[in-house]
């Protein structure tokens, strides 16, 4: 009996040990400051994203907010033009844009989206800077949390998370900005009379904010975003990635700068862990490609200052591709094989949807109507037509006014009960009109039969649009 319960102890514990190992305590990640090239790029998309998603709101184009996307109205500013809910079809071909764009990016080098201007790491880093700046770089932050709290710890935790909270708002402040007019939302703000949406949408966008790029930082990455886990269907053999490599750096080992690495039979790699210490994710790259790494190019940079230290050649972690390292062709090679199937694909294809959204952009008529006939059967008028009624809805989508005629055709002397009947429009308007239309008896051969109504602008003939509908008999 005691056999037995010996046997079912040792049959659990390995299912308790990987257990423990699933569901671990999150370490906190001290990542390294780095500088470099790739650095220096990082910082560069850094600011310009942020200038842009800052600074948008602000400007204005024709005596408005360039950006607003005003949801209560039912209308879209983007710089010159307005778009209506009517216009959805173009916000499906941009999401349809970004999506092979991702593609195309992603089969040639990997997942430069993710290490240079999503809005994860955007964050983060920005986020990493402050902390840096008050606490102090990696060792003296290490050294401040190990530490008891005292006056000091508490001034400085209570100046970063202060900064971070400022950082996190105004973010909140400026996306509900792009829904609501900025410059009125700022004194609502500054008055304390915020509607209770802003309200909200500005907290939970900032405490969104604070929460992923103050402390989730690398878990958003590694267990919440989706594009770690189907990345690698998009890459291949000729996918330029952050690579280590091994033929050249191993076998690793520490050692002084005048030792002669060949006499002892050591590679290029140095075990300094520099490469870990700077990665937001904390992998070991030197471990081969994983689906934590966001392709930030830190390593990169951080092993180049290590092998310049050293006298060394650099790029012993560099952007290249599978088949390099397995030797079947040089670097000096690579950009040859970025013009390859899946690449051209998907280029052809991305060029062809936005050459169609670009047409589609360019004979685009901001003048829309509706025909919706009357619920009242048709009737005869004293002269003996036959007669239905329409309410058309004539929607004017540019920032001025515009005087519209009405015109039907469709079927032999169909005609307005008012022969031209004129309609005004405000700008961004709607006008409702109703219209008479009527028809000889005799004319008529089916129980119902198409027309199309035409309306055009009297100041621009080039402004025309046509709606169909149908004309019933009795």
């Amino acid at each position: 009996m005691a056999e037995a319960e010996q046997k079912k102890v040792t049959n659990i514990a390995p299912s308790t040990d990987m257990e423990q190992a699933l569901y671990a305590v999150k370490q906190k990640i001290y990542p390294r400051a780095v500088s470099g090239w790739f650095a220096s790029w990082r910082v560069a998309l850094v600011l310009f994203t942020q200038l842009l998603y800052y600074g948008l709101p602000w400007l204005s184009w024709d005596g408005r907010q360039a950006i607003l996307l005003d949801l209560a109205q039912r209308k879209f500013y983007i710089l010159g033009l307005v778009f209506w809910p009517q216009d959805f079809i173009y916000l499906t071909g941009l999401l349809v844009i970004a999506a092979f764009s991702l593609f195309l990016f992603t089969a040639i080098a990997g997942r430069l989206w993710c290490g240079f201007a999503c809005p994860q790491t955007v964050y983060t880093e920005l986020f990493l800077w402050i902390e840096r700046n008050i606490e102090g770089d990696r060792l003296k932050q290490m050294k401040l949390d190990r530490q008891a709290w005292n006056i000091e710890k508490i001034a400085r935790k209570t100046a970063k998370h202060t900064a971070w909270l400022a950082l996190a708002l105004w973010t909140g402040f400026t996306f509900v900005g792009y829904f609501t007019p900025i410059k009125e939302l700022a004194i609502s703000f500054a008055h304390w009379t915020l509607g209770p949406w802003e309200t909200f949408w500005i907290f939970f966008y900032g405490c969104a904010t604070y929460g992923n790029a103050g402390f989730m930082r690398e878990q958003v990455c590694k267990y919440m975003c989706p594009y770690a886990r189907f990345q690698s269907v998009m890459f291949d053999s000729d996918t330029l990635t952050v690579t280590y490599d091994s033929s050249r750096g191993e076998p690793r080992g520490p050692r002084s700068k005048s030792t002669d690495r060949h006499a002892a039979g050591l590679g290029d790699c140095v075990d300094c862990s520099i490469c870990v210490q700077v990665c937001p994710t904390d992998i070991d790259i030197r471990n081969g490609l994983q689906y934590e790494c966001i392709g930030c190019a830190a390593c990169i940079d951080g092993c180049a200052q290590v092998m310049a230290k050293m006298g060394y050649p650099r790029g012993l972690i560099r952007y290249t591709t599978e088949n390099v390292i397995k030797g079947k062709y040089p670097d000096s090679s690579i950009l040859s094989h970025v013009l390859r199937p899946r690449t051209l694909i998907y280029s052809v294809l991305l060029l062809a949807i936005v050459a169609t959204l670009g047409m589609a952009l360019i004979s685009r008529v901001p003048l829309r109507a509706d025909a919706i006939r009357d619920r009242i059967a048709a009737r005869e008028t004293a002269e003996g037509y036959i007669e239905n009624v329409y309410r058309l809805q004539i929607i004017n989508m540019e920032n001025r006014p515009h005087r519209y005629v009405i015109s039907v055709a469709g079927l032999p002397g169909i005609k307005l009960a008012d022969s031209s009947p004129l309609v005004q429009v405000a700008p961004l308007g709607t006008h409702d009109a109703v219209v008479h239309v009527q028809i000889d008896p005799g004319e008529l051969s089916t129980r119902s039969s198409p027309v199309q109504f035409k309306i055009r602008s009297l100041d621009n003939p080039d402004l025309t649009t046509t709606v169909r509908s149908t004309f019933l008999n009795r």
